[in-house]
């Protein structure tokens, strides 16, 4: 163990092994310390899967969240990112809080920073780590030197190819495994730009010459010196190639189907053959370990020695580690670094390395001389410039490249002054000089020039291997306050992000980033807003003409904000609809001759758009239809002489690929045309004109909307004397929009509509229009484990928008200075994405929450997207919901066996429930299973509330009161209850809470709402009280895990899964109460039932 500093011999770092007691109970650091840490040597790399943490025993010391940093080698350290960033840490000196680590590291180093602590005490830290060893075969590439794996044969021709490794490297350019064959075969494995390229050609290039090449780029920022895993899985053309988690799955171009590759497999570069030392490309220069190529261990054979391997340079199998010490540049307002060089007669050399996102910043700041006289570097619209100021109002100015270095890579800058001269290089670009002599521009002392500006914001990025007068800067002296001065520092990593990896940036947006943030560039998208999300087109030409739009060629984007691009159409407004045209490659009239069954006349239709916006368009329109024209002579469509041998001899394909053989006028399923229907056919032998065999014509319109458009004709009776067909296929002309003009009634308070899983893990928007005379309500609801999103009236002039994604609750309220329940239509749209949240209704001012930069991004919800249900109890009333099979037994069922029934994941419950009462001690909800467990919720004697957990019958039972306050106050409460493991988290008022055990509630039995007969389970003296006792009052929106009990009580009257006791009306939380005082636990807003809307 190590640490920053102790605050005495008694809070050494080696007193901070969780649980231990010795001494003052665990780590302290001095009060001074302003990098405060605490670190933990594992004695060798090894594979950490979890963390603990405690406090300082018996005291008021303990962190409440830390960032946890790793190391290979105790320098140039590694954050380990949650989603959001930080880890979570204790709420009391002695309770241990342990994380299982998402994502297994393997590390030798760890390191324990905190953030915040307990305000009423200071740091204090105990910890443990969890693990496990690992095989390790490790090579080190010094840039100049490769290794060759020989095959057994000539070449290898292969059609499944796995090769995976992991590697680390300063440089951001090198060949990590390439083979190729004579043919023009090759894979390439290389970095080039700090990003992982991978090219792969399965053609042969005589025959094919550049058809067969792919490419694929994964990461950036890979020359971190941190470990990176790669895996290659090829099988036949499909390839999957992934980068830490992130695969990219992608298809082969051209032919081939085999990788051919002639004598050998390169590891670490490209030897020029007959040219020993001579590479074709940059070498990788760094470490890879744990390489297989097709389940050979290429490293230890190297190791061992084998015929198979030859190496080429110096290949060693231990990784060095030369690590140039980083310091990051935190703040862009306070960060600063202040060094005094050695005074020199008549130079000053400076020579360091950046990288960085930010195009403006602070990098240096100078005065060579006495006087007035300074040098400023600084980045400035993403390039380098160097401004020497002899005044206030004289100065030179110098840039160099035009390229911009804002772009994450490591750059070289060199600054020198010699001879009255100021020289200036960047990377390996020819030096720029002032000339000290020069008299410069000139600055008015009031100008606005950009130029004549001192830049205002500092560095703000990764800075490296400084030097000055040729004098390396040791940062680790700086950093103990032996060396200069500094501010918003942190020492020994590069805190470097690509926050564009992966793209939040939807629609094809381009992502640009600072150091703290991304903004995404929608110009030609055809969406706006904050990633791209929302369309700028109508999704309808019915939405056109509400606008006041005429008749004439409009975008539209059926889908709105999904994947699928907007498509240009003709909108024809007429007096009685709006037609939506699409038009195809072949609207003139095609004659046909000489075509037979063996070789028919095959036409294919390519439209205006793609199948994918075509079906949305088709989807969203009331009606479609589309022409067929088609006259003939001696041409049979249908032919009933020859249908049974040979089958039809014309026919059509629909927008899925179907063959009909129906025609204009007629709906599936009837092999005839429109003639035949309305018993006007030439001939009435015949179901179509042309059967007869004579000039005729089937011209009809096709209007079963699922199988258009057509996408495909085929003619194949043109081929006798004088025979001949003329067709012609119209655009697809649709109408109406069905999304437009809907809407559903709620006469009752019960009613609701629910739908499948709402899929808003990154962005989504909900919009719809509501009226109603109910003072409040619930729109929309959909849970998740922890995470929710929740549309309510929440008071006659409010509409909220409340969500969590596990960040803490989100509150976005539109507040109107008229009542909103007024029976008249009112629009409301909210939106969620990465960046956001906002809340329209109607032509209020726009609601909007920035997200926080580094919280949790995704919102994972589970449950159907619903509305909610509330039940009144009267005295003596219950409601059980009894689970048909013991969970054991139906733990391997159909869930379509059993629509409602526990998560099936160990020691987790859910629960969420909202209640109005004035009853206590009452009986809110009690579990119970087949082994005498049970889990309950109960108001005690004061009306506060209790949770009970008995799940070992040995030992007495787990009991948390989240507030001592009554909630027996007629006002409506809402309860949400997550528990995993031995962790119980209130979600309402954020507290957490631990049980004594982890055991699961095995083999639950029955949930029962209200009162509990006695007798019927054995449960604790208090908890029997309230169980006597029942409850009086509303109940609304319970859900236990999976299951809804008091919708399953109104979806399954008579069922043998619920049973009622007592009077139990469908009613509205509240209705006896003030509306607009409904609370949740912390005092939030929340009401549960549902008014009477449209």
């Amino acid at each position: 163990f190590e640490s920053s500093t102790q605050l005495s011999e008694s809070h050494a770092p080696r007193l901070a092994r969780l649980n231990r007691r010795e001494g003052s109970g665990g780590w302290a650091p001095q009060r001074t310390d302003r990098n405060r840490w605490l670190q933990v040597d594992l004695r060798d790399r090894v594979e950490v899967t979890g963390v603990a943490t405690q406090g300082r025993h018996g005291s008021s010391d303990w962190v409440t969240s830390y960032q946890l940093m790793v190391s290979d080698t105790g320098r140039a350290w590694k954050r380990y990112r949650l989603e959001d960033g930080t880890f979570p840490g204790n709420s009391d000196a002695d309770g241990v809080v342990l994380h299982k680590l998402p994502h297994p590291v393997r590390t030798r180093y760890l390191r324990f920073v905190p953030l915040t602590w307990n305000p009423s005490g200071w740091v204090g830290l105990r910890i443990e780590a969890y693990g496990c060893s690992y095989k390790s075969d490790v090579a080190d590439f010094d840039g100049r030197s490769s290794l060759l794996y020989r095959f057994n044969q000539k070449s290898m021709s292969t059609v499944k190819d796995v090769i995976s490794l992991r590697f680390k490297s300063q440089k951001g350019e090198g060949v990590l495994v390439h083979g190729e064959g004579q043919r023009g075969d090759y894979i390439t494995l290389e970095l080039h730009q700090g990003r992982l390229a991978l090219h792969l050609n399965l053609d042969d290039a005589k025959l094919h010459s550049g058809s067969g090449h792919a490419s694929v780029t994964l990461g950036s920022l890979l020359d971190d010196q941190h470990w990176h895993s790669v895996l290659i899985e090829r099988f036949n053309k499909q390839v999957n190639f992934t980068l830490d988690r992130h695969t990219q799955h992608f298809r082969t171009r051209g032919d081939g189907d085999s990788l051919e590759v002639d004598y050998e497999l390169s590891i670490g570069g490209i030897p020029l053959p007959g040219k020993p030392g001579t590479f074709l490309r940059k070498n990788f220069q760094g470490c890879m370990e744990n390489l297989y190529y097709n389940g050979v261990n290429i490293i230890d054979l190297a190791k061992r020695r084998k015929p198979q391997i030859y190496s080429v340079g110096n290949v060693t199998f231990s990784c060095s580690e030369p690590q140039p010490v980083a310091t990051t540049f935190l703040s862009s307002s306070s960060s600063f670094l202040s060094l005094t060089p050695e005074p020199r007669a008549e130079s000053l050399s400076v020579h360091f390395q950046f990288r960085t996102w930010n195009r403006d910043g602070l990098l240096l700041f100078t005065q060579p001389g006495r006087g007035s006289e300074h040098l400023v570097l600084r980045l400035g619209g993403g390039q380098l410039r160097l401004t020497f100021h002899r005044s206030a109002l004289q100065r030179s100015e110098i840039s160099t490249g035009e390229a911009p270095v804002n772009d994450g890579l490591w750059h070289s800058v060199s600054l020198t002054t010699r001879d009255r001269r100021i020289f200036l290089a960047l990377d390996s670009e020819p030096a720029s000089a002032i000339d000290l002599g020069d008299q410069g521009e000139g600055c008015p002392p009031s100008s606005g020039s950009p130029g004549c500006r001192n830049p205002t914001s500092a560095f703000q990025g990764c800075l490296r291997l400084l030097s000055i007068n040729n004098q390396p800067v040791d940062l680790f002296q700086v950093q103990q306050g032996l060396l200069g001065n500094y501010s918003d520092l942190q020492f020994d990593i590069c805190g470097i992000r690509d926050r564009c990896l992966p793209n939040f940036c939807e629609h094809g947006g381009r992502c640009v980033q600072s150091w703290s943030t991304f903004h995404c560039d929608c110009s030609g998208t055809g969406y706006s807003g904050p990633t791209c999300h929302n369309s700028i087109y109508e999704p309808s030409c019915e939405a056109y003409r509400q606008a006041g739009s005429s008749s004439g060629f409009f975008s539209i984007d059926p889908d709105g904000s999904g994947p699928l691009k907007p498509t240009l159409v003709y909108c024809n407004m007429t007096e009685d609809k709006v037609w939506t045209v699409v038009s195809h490659n072949s609207t003139e009239p095609v004659h046909v001759r000489g075509s037979t069954l063996q070789r028919p006349h095959v036409m294919r239709f390519n439209y205006s758009a793609s199948p994918e916006q075509l079906r949305a368009l088709v989807a969203t329109s009331e009606q479609c239809q589309q022409e067929v024209v088609y006259r003939c002579r001696k041409s049979r469509p249908q032919s009933r002489a020859l249908q049974k041998a040979v089958g039809p001899l014309s026919w059509w394909v629909d927008s899925s690929g179907e063959k009909h053989t129906y025609w204009g006028g007629v709906l599936p399923g009837v092999q005839q045309c429109s003639c035949s229907l309305d018993e006007n056919c030439i001939d009435m032998n015949y179901f179509c004109n042309c059967d007869a065999d004579r000039e005729a014509n089937d011209t009809g319109v096709l209007s079963y909307k699922d199988h258009l458009p057509v996408r495909e004709i085929t003619i194949g009776d043109t081929n006798r004397t004088g025979s001949e067909a003329i067709y012609r296929i119209g655009p697809l002309h649709c109408y109406g929009d069905r999304f437009l003009w809907n809407a559903a009634s709620f006469y009752q308070e019960s009613s609701y509509l629910h739908f499948p899983t709402f899929q808003a893990e990154l962005s989504a928007d909900i919009s719809f229009y509501f009226k109603t005379t109910a003072p409040s309500g619930v729109f929309l609801e959909n849970m998740g484990v922890k995470d929710f999103f929740r549309m309510e009236l929440s008071s006659p002039s409010t509409v909220a928008f409340t969500f969590d994604v596990g960040n803490g609750p989100v509150v976005l309220a539109a507040k109107s200075h008229v009542p909103l329940n007024d029976k008249q239509w009112h629009y409301v749209r909210a939106e969620r994405h990465v960046k956001g949240a906002s809340l329209q209704v109607d032509q209020l001012p726009l609601r909007y929450a920035e997200a926080p930069a580094d919280g949790h991004l995704r919102l994972q919800l589970s449950s159907q997207l619903f509305v909610e249900v509330s039940i009144s109890f009267e005295r003596g009333s219950s409601l059980t919901y009894t689970f048909q099979e013991p969970f054991s037994v139906m733990h391997n069922r159909s869930t379509q066996s059993f629509p409602a029934y526990p998560d099936s994941s160990k020691s987790r419950e859910n629960v969420g429930f909202s209640f109005q009462t004035s009853q206590s001690p009452a009986m809110l909800l009690v579990t119970t299973t087949f082994h005498s467990q049970y889990m309950a919720i109960i108001l005690a004697h004061n009306g506060s509330l209790q949770i009970w957990y008995h799940l070992n019958k040995e030992k007495r039972p787990d009991v948390f009161t989240p507030l001592p306050v009554t909630l027996a106050d007629g006002l409506l409460h809402s309860v949400r209850i997550h528990r995993e493991g031995r962790d119980i988290h209130i979600q309402d008022i954020n507290q957490k809470y631990t049980l004594s055990s982890d055991t699961e509630l095995n083999t639950i039995k029955a949930l029962t709402l209200g009162k509990v007969t006695a007798g019927t389970m054995a449960v604790d003296e208090e908890v029997l009280q309230a169980a006597s006792q029942g409850f009086v009052g509303c109940l609304s929106s319970v859900q236990f895990n999976h299951v809804a009990p008091l919708k399953a009580a109104l979806l399954n009257r008579g069922s043998s899964l619920v049973s009622m006791r007592g009077r139990l009306v469908e009613s509205t939380c509240g209705s006896s109460a003030d509306m607009t005082t409904s609370h949740s636990l912390s005092g939030a807003t929340l009401l549960h039932f549902l008014p009477r809307s449209c």
